[in-house]
């Protein structure tokens, strides 16, 4: 176990949150931003999560409070237990996360397009105080001049990324805003015995809706008949030929913004993760289906 680990282990054991003295606290797996525990305190569980703002993602602690506490309002979240500086305590469900195969079931699929579409009902209606918004060609472009100015090894790629995101931005055209989760990998979805939830609100903000849905896509590998039934089932009609350029255009911004924040974590972060392979991964995965959408 990693010296970070333990130094949260630690932080977790000496929150004043706990019924008992001596908690059982574990590592949960997954999560390539923050240190996430599961703490047993008696007959209840509950997730720690450790995480500073993080400013050149757009990460603000604040945020993520807010959109956690309107989405556990509504049912699509666990509750928040416990709160301060740099700690966020959950509720734990007892729920196994999805993988994306699993949204190849069109079941499943249709079932977590309903949770989108809630969320960006419900959850809108919900929030209070200040909120930040999503904007993920804002995103890209704050990531490229951070990788300017941090000597980035991907700096001669920027000018012309930089240029694909600014069609991209042309092509989406108007939108309208609803309160996103905005990194919608399948993972942040977990089945439980009688709903899904929806987790992890830390890129949360005001965005389109078609980011969740071209995110959603993008991570589960969705072939174009699900996509086509994911915005069916959005939308509640047939996608036309405007809505499907729109979400073509959002749907390789998603990828794009993966790919760029990869690049960002290679920089800044200390999590232990192959940072470098993934954005590898997600650059060529932008690019085919960059190629795909101008084809």
């Amino acid at each position: 176990m990693s010296k970070i680990v333990d130094t949260a282990i630690a932080k977790a054991r000496a929150l004043p949150c706990w019924a008992t003295v001596t908690p059982t606290i574990e590592q949960l797996g997954g999560g390539i931003t923050n240190i996430n525990l599961k703490v047993q305190d008696g007959e209840r569980a509950y997730v720690v999560r450790f995480g500073e703002d993080i400013p050149e993602h757009g990460v603000m602690r604040f945020n993520e409070l807010a959109i956690s506490q309107a989405a556990a309002a509504t049912g699509i979240s666990p509750g928040v237990h416990h709160v301060e500086p740099g700690v966020l305590v959950l509720d734990f469900v007892e729920a196994p996360a999805l993988d994306g195969p699993d949204l190849h079931d069109a079941d499943t699929l249709i079932e977590a397009t309903k949770l989108i579409r809630r969320t960006h009902d419900e959850v809108t209606q919900a929030l209070r105080g200040p909120v930040l918004t999503f904007w993920v060609f804002h995103v890209l472009r704050d990531y490229a001049g951070f990788l300017r100015q941090n000597g980035s090894a991907h700096v001669a790629k920027l000018d012309a990324l930089k240029a694909e995101a600014s069609a991209l931005e042309r092509a989406v055209g108007p939108v309208s805003l609803v309160l996103g989760h905005n990194d919608l990998l399948p993972a942040n979805i977990l089945r439980g015995a009688d709903q899904l939830w929806l987790i992890d609100w830390e890129y949360g903000g005001f965005n389109s809706p078609l980011f969740d849905l071209g995110g959603l896509a993008t991570n589960c590998e969705l072939p174009a008949e699900a996509e086509r039934l994911m915005l069916k089932t959005y939308f509640g009609t047939d996608p036309d030929p405007g809505l499907m350029r729109s979400y073509g255009a959002m749907k390789c911004a998603s990828l794009l913004r993966e790919t760029m924040w990869s690049m960002v974590s290679e920089i800044t972060s200390d999590i232990d993760f192959d940072y470098a392979a993934y954005t590898q991964d997600n650059l060529a995965r932008y690019r085919q289906a960059h190629s795909e959408y101008h084809s």
